[in-house]
């Protein structure tokens, strides 16, 4: 009985197994039956039945190839099902195709002898495979060849040749999953070619006298004229029509019918599914008049019927594959977006990453010198003090008397004696001197010695200083780096928003002006950054950009817009390509003024006025100290290094900072430069003055004059320069005036500066910047009766931006 109960519970665990294990083989069944190794066998079955012209079979040989040499593992496999495929034609048909087959491999084995590119030699190898295997197969048939023999053997090793090379590129998209990309123009048709092919192989089959090659041909059409539109459809029915059309004449009307059907169903693409069919129902209509038996009619309609009926059971998802790798179509763009996006996220993250990386080694490397800083001093005293006790109280008979029983007092007298030797220059007070003369029999020799050796301290301190700033120099320039990142970061994460609508809209308001435009395509639509670009048919280089289409677009954007680059057609029927942005709110014209000391050529001041790409106007005078070449290369370079650090994007304090820093490090000699910087934001006409021991500015109002100034020391002098910033508000017609000291303090017999100053530039009547910055050089240099230094002054004016071209309203209300 035991045993009895043991297989009864036994027996369900067995009949589960059973279960599961079929169902694990019609599962891998299945998965076989769809995938691309089944898919490829089926293709190998149906070229080796196809044959056109009665005779020729082109296509079994080029596939073979083609299967070599793409995916060689499964090259036996293809054989296999082509001579399969042969086989259900004729046994000599399958002769045939089996000879063709050895001789390309004896041609292969010839040809890779003497060619290293063995995929260029394989369209060669199977022209000469193909001729000979004809020609034998023709002699050993008939035992003659005639010159027809001869020119349909070399129709087909022609087509084989150029099959082959199709083949190659239409092979690989049997394995549609593996891509990632989307299809070529060539790869689109060599696809389209190779299903034509495959049809062929079907020829011959019918279901109650409906065409099996007819169906699927048509079904092909409405899916690939749904999926890509007009341009496909028509495409792809030209190709099928056509191959088949080769493989029996008396279907050549079906070119003009797959070819119509497939533009008809594209057109009407937007109907949905209905929409195509109707389209191919349609063409096979109009085709069908031209017959005059409605019998013989009648299965042309049923084959059209069953085609329109698998069309509209076709699941989405297959449409939604074959979109994918089709150019111009909506999943394709989809996808396409998909990857930048990926690409996109993948790269902000990096960068990111650098980011974070920087802010680490910046806050590392300041961390480590705020903690050294004291140690590392109070260290070096007492090295230094060890050093004069090791050469003067080493060999004195009262060492343990002062340094046992005495140490603080002989280590604070030796303190002192350091410090007053280092700020009097080797000197001492007389009180020190008596105390220490009292507690050190060798007093003097203490003090030559400290003196002495206080050179070398002095040399070693400063060493370790420029090595200190070396290490706040690059927190500061890591910290600029990281800042800088982390905003890039941010802008590469902003998507483009989709702004269809508004294109549209923008579109009909200037059509509806009667300007004809290509395409409108937006990438911006913030107040101040809008990004337009169009394409506008050949204008001749009349202007009609600058002149029309941007004041509209000012008056639709209520926004100046101005054209940014316009590219044009290079002939007559072509589109000119244009770029639209946001003006800026205000410009600023300049005029600058030099002379060097004593009339030279060479002035130490330099001067730079740029527009850097943040939206913002850089205006900024150095003053090298002294005069002469020197001079000047020192101002000239910390103002290139100004100029490319603000152009990098990093804020104006951490330039300065770092500039500050490279310039003491550069130079042991005490030569400094001093630095005049305003920054105007072209948008509001915000002013940001930043100055580094130079001269106060200037801003004239109407009638009214205003000083700029701060405090700050020139750049180089001081370790750790503070900068301090002045903020001040522009308005259109104002007049900034910067100056170096030789046009502020240049004037003689002057006991207010700034008032002299105000006055000169009240009394100024002209309001053009170069004349006003003559007219102030001049007056300088004629008040002071010599130029008695380096003399330099830049003038800004500040105005609105207004276009040449005024907006021209539309009267049909704004588009966005």
């Amino acid at each position: 009985m035991q045993k009895i109960d043991k297989g009864l519970e036994v027996l369900p665990n067995v009949q589960v197994s059973k279960f599961e294990w079929s169902g694990k083989i019609r599962s891998n069944v299945e998965k076989y039956l769809f995938s691309s190794d089944f898919l490829l066998l089926c293709v190998g079955f149906l070229l080796g039945r196809a044959i056109i012209l009665n005779q020729l079979s082109p296509f079994a040989l080029p596939f073979f190839a083609a299967v070599l040499m793409m995916k060689r593992e499964k090259s036996g496999w293809a054989a296999l099902a082509v001579i399969i495929g042969s086989l259900s034609q004729t046994w000599m048909h399958s002769v045939y195709i089996t000879a063709s087959f050895l001789m390309f491999f004896i041609f292969h084995a010839i040809i890779t002898r003497f060619s290293y590119d063995v995929l260029k030699s394989v369209p060669i190898t199977v022209l000469l495979a193909s001729i000979s295997a004809r020609l034998g197969y023709t002699y050993a048939v008939a035992g003659a060849i005639t010159n027809y023999d001869y020119m349909m053997a070399a129709v087909e090793a022609g087509l084989g040749l150029i099959l082959t090379m199709i083949f190659i590129q239409g092979v690989p998209l049997l394995s549609p999953q593996k891509r990632n990309k989307a299809l070529k123009h060539e790869e689109m048709v060599c696809l389209m070619i190779l299903c034509a092919s495959v049809l062929t192989g079907t020829i011959g089959w019918s279901i109650y006298d409906l065409s099996i090659e007819h169906i699927f041909s048509r079904y092909l059409v409405v899916v690939f004229a749904f999926a890509g539109g007009a341009a496909i459809g028509s495409t792809v029915g030209v190709v099928i029509g056509l191959i088949l059309s080769l493989a029996d004449v008396s279907s050549l009307y079906q070119m003009s019918l797959l070819a119509f059907s497939g533009l008809l169903g594209g057109l009407l693409k937007d109907g949905g599914k209905l929409g195509v069919s109707s389209g191919l129902l349609v063409g096979t209509l109009l085709i069908g008049l031209y017959g005059e038996n409605f019998y013989a009619f009648m299965p042309t309609i049923l084959e059209t019927m069953v085609s329109f009926t698998l069309f509209l059971f076709t699941p989405h998802y297959l449409f939604t594959q074959v979109e994918r790798y089709i150019p111009g179509t909506e999943e394709y763009r989809k996808e396409q977006q998909q990857y930048l996006r990926k690409i996109r996220d993948s790269t902000a993250n990096r960068v990111e990453q650098f980011s974070t990386l920087f802010h680490t080694l910046s806050n590392s490397f300041q961390q480590q010198g705020l903690i050294q800083e004291e140690k590392d001093e109070m260290k070096e005293i007492d090295y230094f003090l060890s050093d004069v006790t090791e050469k003067t109280c080493q060999s004195c008979f009262r060492k343990s008397s002062c340094w046992n029983d005495n140490f603080e007092k002989t280590y604070d007298y030796m303190l002192q004696i350091m410090q007053e030797t280092e700020s009097n220059g080797g000197r001492i007070s007389n009180n020190l001197e008596y105390s220490w003369e009292k507690h050190c029999k060798n007093s003097k020799k203490v003090v030559d010695t400290i003196y002495q050796q206080l050179s070398y301290y002095q040399a070693n301190k400063k060493l370790k200083q420029q090595v200190k700033e070396s290490r706040r120099l690059v927190a500061e320039q890591l910290l600029g780096v990281s800042q800088v990142m982390g905003d890039f970061a941010k802008e590469i994460q902003k998507e483009r928003a989709n702004l269809q609508v508004q294109e549209e809209e923008i579109l009909s308001s200037l059509e509806k002006m009667g300007i004809e435009i290509g395409h409108v395509e937006i990438f911006g639509l913030n107040k101040g950054n809008i990004d337009i670009e169009m394409s506008i048919p050949y204008c001749n280089g009349s202007g009609e950009c600058e002149k029309v289409i941007a004041p509209m677009l000012s008056d639709i954007m209520d926004e100046t817009i101005v054209v940014k680059k316009e590219e044009c057609a290079s002939y007559p029927n072509g589109y000119c390509h244009v770029s639209f942005t946001s003006a800026k709110a205000f410009v600023v014209d300049t005029g600058v003024a030099t002379a060097a000391k004593g009339g030279a050529f060479v002035s130490g001041d330099s001067y730079s006025v740029v527009e850097i790409g943040s939206g913002k106007y850089a205006l900024a005078i150095s003053d090298g100290m002294g005069n002469g070449e020197r001079a000047h290369i020192e101002s000239n370079e910390t103002l290139k290094l100004l100029q490319k650090i603000l152009q990098s994007g990093i804020d104006e304090h951490v330039a300065i900072k770092s500039i500050n820093s490279v310039l003491s490090l550069r130079t042991t000699d005490e030569i400094f430069s001093t630095l005049d910087l305003a920054m105007i934001d072209l948008q509001d006409a915000q002013a940001k003055f930043l100055k580094i021991g130079s001269s106060p500015s200037f801003i004239k109002r109407g009638g009214k004059v205003k000083k700029v100034e701060a405090g700050n020391l020139p750049i180089g002098i001081i370790e750790d320069v503070e900068v301090d910033v002045v903020n001040e508000q522009l308005k259109a017609g104002d007049l900034l005036i910067m100056m170096s000291d030789g046009i502020f303090e240049g004037p003689r017999d002057v006991e207010n500066y700034d008032v002299w100053m105000k006055r000169k530039i009240r009394e100024i009547e002209t309001k053009n910047p170069q004349e006003v910055a003559d007219l102030i050089l001049e007056e300088v240099v004629r008040t002071s009766g010599q130029i008695i230094d380096d003399m330099t002054v830049v003038v800004a004016r500040i105005e609105h931006n207004t276009p040449k071209w005024a907006p021209i309203p539309t009267y049909y209300g704004k588009a966005l």
